[in-house]
């Protein structure tokens, strides 16, 4: 296997959440300033500016983050490379713990044309000779919301937007982080705030959470909206599904599919509360 290009990414106060930790919709943001360093070092930066679209993230959460002075270090490596496609494996390391694996699908995509385009044999070498095989992670299935979903309104806001004037896509895991605690917060009143959820004795730990993007999303005063559904619930832990819509196209920019483990305040896995398993049969997902 090739050797991980190594990037050192620092860490800030205000990436911290309500339990003190580094919010898990940052550790996208650690890959991303990661990938974007790894590409604007190599004879491939240009295709940044040219246009480089995410696919696809899927991110594994292994431990808490702390906040550090220090920076946290992130391994990268090329996986699969095609026509137009490529992949890259991430592990995000604490001090010496590995904190996160991840793995993100990119397309080189030519936005005069709107569609995607092949690389040239020079860029398809560069990848090539830095791949290296990439253990696949556990599949999450196939799931969409269902017609009884629970929906939340969305509002882009101008700091959303990336250099291509889009949405960036690290903002969709905040998209659905915000929908998915709305849902939560009224199926079980306890847990509609994490300091709230702690004190009843429980807490919710992002373990996996996986982002197709479909179409890209622009900024508007309208608002778009989120649709969240439960997929799977287990004894200690449930999957939900999330899709990022526009009603009034019809169009779906996003679907994601987060595990979610029910933990005490130590971070061990406890039973799912009984009134958050029957509000969340409210919602139910359906597979396709």
């Amino acid at each position: 296997m090739n050797p991980a290009a190594i990037i050192r990414v620092p860490l800030r106060w205000v990436d911290l959440d309500a339990q003190g930790h580094v919010n898990n919709a940052l550790i996208a943001d650690y890959l991303q300033e990661a990938r974007v360093r790894f590409l604007l070092e190599g004879e491939n930066a240009a295709l940044l500016g040219h246009g480089t679209l995410v696919v696809g993230h899927q991110v594994e959460y292994l431990a808490p983050v702390e906040f550090r002075t220090e920076p946290v270090e992130v391994r990268l490596w090329v996986g699969n490379v095609g026509a137009s496609r490529f992949t890259i494996g991430y592990e995000v390391v604490q001090d010496g713990m590995l904190a996160a694996r991840a793995r993100t699908v990119l397309c080189i995509f030519d936005f005069d044309a709107g569609r995607p385009r092949r690389m040239t044999p020079t860029e398809r070498a560069w990848f090539v000779d830095r791949s290296s095989p990439l253990e696949p992670l556990r599949p999450l299935g196939k799931w969409r919301p269902g017609e009884r979903a629970h929906t939340t309104p969305l509002t882009v806001r101008w700091t959303d937007l990336d250099a291509y004037g889009h949405v960036n896509n690290v903002r969709f895991f905040d998209f659905v982080a915000e929908a998915r605690v709305q849902m939560s917060s009224e199926a079980d009143q306890a847990g509609n705030r994490m300091s709230a959820a702690a004190e009843a004795g429980y807490l919710w730990m992002v373990a996996r959470q996986d982002v197709d993007y479909l179409a890209q999303l622009d900024h508007r005063l309208e608002p778009y909206q989120t649709r969240v559904a439960v997929a799977e619930i287990g004894r200690t832990s449930m999957t939900l599904v999330a899709e990022v819509t526009d009603p009034l196209a019809g169009v779906t920019h996003a679907r994601a599919r987060t595990v979610l483990v029910c933990g005490d305040r130590s971070g061990r896995p406890i039973p799912v509360p009984d009134e958050l398993r029957r509000g969340m049969e409210l919602w139910p997902a359906e597979q396709f």
